[in-house]
């Protein structure tokens, strides 16, 4: 049975081993997108199995797809509210799941092979939709569903069971990563590659899925994301650890969405939660302990990782500094020329990581950085945005008392309550200082400082530093006004 190439296989999978998934991916690909009879045709396809649609029907509702939106109890419905393209790609993605998990006649290897499989394109699949998040969402659904069938051909075939799959499974345990491909095709007479472009193919599984696996090189965003996806997943799973190469594709991933490093790995971080709680959704509970770790993404910065800029207190540019402030109170300065001295002290002077001026908004229920100076600062500038419209927020506390806080330890029992997740998200874990900016004691913004790239901890030295060029700058102002 070995050596038979990609029509044999794709044949014998499409009408012998999974012919039900064949025909409902056939059937949803060729339904019309702007046709309403398409979502009569697309419940029928799936009413006949009860468990395949609840399973559609809970993914629907949950808090990935349903943004808000009242609770739908019927496919079609879901189609209405969610649009087709979301709608079908669930169906695709729950039989698909239901399709490849449920053959009892696995070899406990060969079921491994293909959990850890499936496992790492789900995660690709998250991967590729997270990266094009600022696209529609139809490309979002498109690319999704090809990075979650970009490895298709291999798990049909390890999910049909049987003699074959385990002659493979013990050649391949016995061969490095870089033999497996020539095993794979002494075996089956073709690669796993051309057998998912055959399935692709016969199943009319669309363009940007065939794309993909016939030109992964392509440059265009829903290409690049798909195919480094799969890439980073596959290193994050692979036994064989390459650092090195995983941070590489990490780094053109990051760069391909203009975004630091460390910003992206984030964002992957994120995926992986969402992924579990996905797999779960989809009653594919059994993939979860299969996912990629995400512990190595630390470890997978530290042969490239920039150095970190540490800036120490200096107590001659903090004097230099404190008198230029004074200058300023004597010959009325402007705003903007008290600013940048005050941050300059902070930062060089104090020796702080970052630190920046954030105003109040005209209706004084928003901060937003104005100025921010050191490490990320633009980032800072365009996402730290704090809300005061809401109680036990450290930062509102700020503005309300008028006084400076020295937020020492954000996970301490005495600030715990007071910084909600968001805020933990953009302030620093070891501590950060804030103080209102008063012209004629009215707060228009805060002082913030804080040493976040360094993950120093902040003393109580640091904090008076910091009160006395909040309280000269806030001299300057007032002064500057009359």
């Amino acid at each position: 049975m070995s050596g038979k190439g990609a029509e044999y296989w794709t044949k014998r999978i499409s009408e012998q081993e999974m012919p039900a998934l064949s025909s409902t991916v056939k059937t949803l690909e060729k339904l019309a997108k702007d046709d309403v009879s398409s979502l009569a045709i697309l419940g029928r396809s799936v009413m006949h199995d009860n468990a395949l649609t609840s399973r559609i029907l809970k993914v629907a509702n949950s808090a990935i797809y349903n943004k808000g939106i009242s609770h739908v109890t019927t496919v079609s419905r879901a189609a209405v509210v969610l649009g087709f393209d979301t709608i079908r790609n669930i169906c695709i993605t729950a039989k698909l799941l239901s399709s490849l998990l449920e053959n009892k006649g696995l070899s406990e290897p060969v079921y491994h092979r293909l959990l850890t499989l499936m496992a790492r394109a789900f995660q690709a699949a998250m991967l590729a939709k997270m990266m094009l998040k600022d696209h529609d969402e139809e490309l979002q659904e498109e690319v999704f569903i090809a990075a979650l069938l970009y490895h298709l051909g291999e798990s049909a075939f390890w999910s049909m069971g049987g003699e074959t799959t385990e002659q493979l499974d013990a050649r391949l345990n016995q061969v490095d990563e870089k033999d497996a491909n020539n095993v794979v095709r002494e075996v089956l007479g073709t690669s796993f590659t051309q057998l998912s472009m055959g399935i692709a193919k016969n199943w009319g599984l669309g363009e940007v899925l065939v794309k993909s696996l016939s030109n992964p090189n392509e440059r265009t965003p829903e290409i690049r994301s798909i195919y480094l996806a799969n890439k980073i997943s596959e290193l994050m799973a692979s036994d064989s650890k390459d650092i090195a190469e995983l941070n590489h594709r990490i780094k053109q991933a990051a760069d391909m969405l203009d975004l630091e490093v460390d910003e992206f790995k984030g964002r992957m971080i994120q995926c992986s939660h969402a992924t579990r709680k996905l797999a779960d959704t989809y009653g594919a509970k059994v993939l979860v302990a299969f996912l990629p770790d995400t512990h190595q993404l630390t470890l997978a910065a530290e042969p490239e990782a920039e150095p970190i800029k540490v800036r120490e207190f200096n107590v001659d540019l903090q004097l230099k500094k404190l008198r230029e402030l004074t200058d300023c109170a004597i010959n009325k300065a402007n705003f903007n020329e008290v600013i940048t001295i005050t941050l300059s002290g902070l930062l060089d002077g104090i020796g702080m990581d970052r630190c920046a001026v954030m105003l109040l908004s005209p209706n004084r229920k928003r901060l937003q950085p104005r100025v921010v100076l050191g490490e990320n600062g633009d980032k800072m500038k365009n996402e730290f945005i704090v809300e005061l419209n809401h109680d036990k927020n450290v930062f509102a506390e700020s503005v309300d008392l008028k006084k400076p806080l020295f937020i020492d330890n954000p996970s301490s029992e005495k600030w715990r309550l007071y910084t909600d997740e968001e805020l933990r998200r953009h302030t620093s874990v070891m501590g950060f200082m804030l103080a209102p900016i008063l012209v004629d004691n009215k707060v228009i913004g805060l002082l913030y400082a804080d040493r976040h790239s360094s993950e120093r901890k902040l003393a109580e030295v640091d904090f008076e530093r910091f009160t006395h060029f909040a309280q000269l700058t806030n001299l300057c102002l007032s002064v500057s006004v009359h």
